[in-house]
């Protein structure tokens, strides 16, 4: 699985960097089959609360998925996104698993 992490007018930390690593390789447990995870953060209003934006697609063969949250701080928000796509990526799987 890869995972990619785009950034926005800004250069994420190291630490997020490996926060976004570690929390969507934690998604190969709903489904096997993930081709690649591709994150994009960016900052909204940068004056403003609530102001981190993070958008997750997962590619699977045949499909993608999509979640985006904009919460105070971008593990926020990643945590947020990732959880979003925990159902769709089980009903994927049982899917493919009928099949």
């Amino acid at each position: 699985m890869e995972i990619s992490v785009k950034t926005i007018k800004f250069d994420a930390t190291e630490k997020l960097q490996e926060f976004i690593q570690k929390k969507a390789s934690k998604l190969e447990k709903f489904c096997g089959e993930i081709r690649k995870v591709e994150v994009s953060l960016k900052v909204v209003k940068p004056a403003t609360a609530l102001n981190k934006e993070a958008s997750v697609k997962i590619v699977l063969p045949g499909e993608e998925l999509f979640a985006d949250k904009t919460c105070d701080t971008f593990e926020e928000a990643i945590t947020q996104s990732l959880a979003a796509l925990e159902k769709p990526l089980a009903r994927y799987k049982e899917k493919q698993d009928k099949k």
